[in-house]
């Protein structure tokens, strides 16, 4: 057998049988679309598909939003109800307390009026009834008032005390003891208010929008300088709320630490070494030569500008003038170089730091500089202290 039968051969063996082609080719077109459409599909098909199935998810959530202000609504509702019940079972307790109180030291003074031999408390039922029959008596014939009765010797030294006649003419105990008690009812009106800040102060406070110190600073002896001790105390007090308020926001276990004690205990410190610059507040005490720096310290914090401020406290507690060299002092006479140490004028305070009050708000004024700029931290960082 030769190449070319051979050639012949295989060619015969790869043509395909044209019976067996008719009927694929016949079945072809059919099967071809339905593989087309179930492998392929339409944007738009697609398309509302995806938000047919958003919107059953959008749905679902809603719903299950739904569920859950249901429920936290149910939540609140019966918490409400639980602390309204609680606040008038507590009510209601306070007022039986309040009662059994009342009658206890209603048989407490029943008890010590018979053992000192005064009348008996009269009957409170019978008070009320009877209480618009009593309006006109005079006060010989009025029971003793509400609180605990004092002896006659002991109330008519109290109104010694208060530079009283011991009594009246034709007053009797009960007289003598509404009329002490009147007295010390206008002594407690009288009284100042102090303030509820970290240092009680009689000084109204200022509101923050007011609270600037003023540049050029008023006169000496009018309105707005008396004006400047209201700012200075409110902006103390600011800067101690703002202090006190940081430290309390601390973690348990920062406050508990050695350095979260040391910084309480310098807390506590400032606030007690500023009250007696607040004395000087209340009373319009403060020397000029301590009013203006403090003034200008002050000023600058106000506005940020820590290194400022930094430089006025130095030139205040170190000063200006020259420290005298030489001989100062031969014996007891005095020499020329000594009075430089006294020198107070033109900004030249000297040695202001050898009073030891001063010293101590001085240095916490300082502190209260140190807390500010973090607490109010400046947009210019060369404005920060060192």
């Amino acid at each position: 057998m030769d190449f070319k039968s051979l050639m012949s051969k295989h060619i015969s063996k790869s043509k395909p049988n044209p019976s067996k082609s008719a009927p694929e080719s016949s079945v072809s077109p059919s099967t071809s679309t339905s593989t087309t459409t179930s492998k392929y599909q339409r944007r738009a098909e697609a398309e509302a598909a995806r938000e047919a199935a958003y919107a059953r998810e959008q749905a679902q959530i809603e719903a299950e939003r739904q569920e859950r202000a249901a429920k936290k609504r149910k939540l609140e509702e019966e918490e409400a109800e639980q602390a309204a019940l609680r606040a008038e079972k507590k009510r209601r307790l306070a007022e039986e307390s309040k009662q059994r109180r009342e009658e206890e030291e209603r048989q407490e003074e029943r008890k010590r009026r018979k053992r000192l031999g005064l009348p008996d408390l009269p009957d409170p039922s019978s008070t009320e009834n009877n209480a618009n029959g009593h309006n006109d008596s005079n006060s010989s014939q009025q029971s003793i008032p509400d609180g605990e009765d004092i002896d006659d010797e002991t109330l008519r030294s109290k109104l010694r005390n208060l530079d009283q006649p011991a009594t009246l003419f034709s007053e009797d105990h009960t007289g003598r003891l509404l009329r002490y008690r009147a007295l010390t009812r206008q002594a407690v009106a009288a009284a100042p208010k102090l303030s509820s800040g970290p240092i009680p102060t009689t000084l109204e406070p200022v509101p923050e929008k007011d609270i600037l110190i003023p540049n050029p600073l008023p006169a000496q002896d009018s309105p707005e300088h008396e004006y400047l001790y209201r700012q200075l105390a409110s902006y103390f007090t600011l800067v101690l709320r703002e202090w006190s308020t940081a430290l309390s926001q601390r973690d348990a276990s920062v406050q508990s630490s050695s350095g979260g004690k040391a910084a309480l205990a310098a807390y506590r410190q400032v606030v007690a070494d500023l009250t007696p610059l607040f004395r000087h507040f209340e009373k319009h005490t403060l020397p000029p030569d301590l009013m203006d720096p403090i003034c200008s310290i002050v000023r600058a914090a106000q506005h940020r500008r820590y290194v400022e401020a930094n430089d006025g406290y130095l030139t205040l507690s170190i000063g200006k003038a020259a420290w005298p060299i030489g001989v100062t002092m031969v014996g007891i006479h005095e020499r020329s170089a000594r009075e430089k140490l006294h020198e107070s004028g033109s900004g030249k305070q000297a040695h202001i730091m050898t009073d030891e009050v001063t010293r101590k708000f001085l240095q916490s004024i300082k502190r209260c500089l140190s807390f500010a700029q973090t607490r109010w931290p400046p947009e210019d960082l060369g404005q920060l202290m060192g």
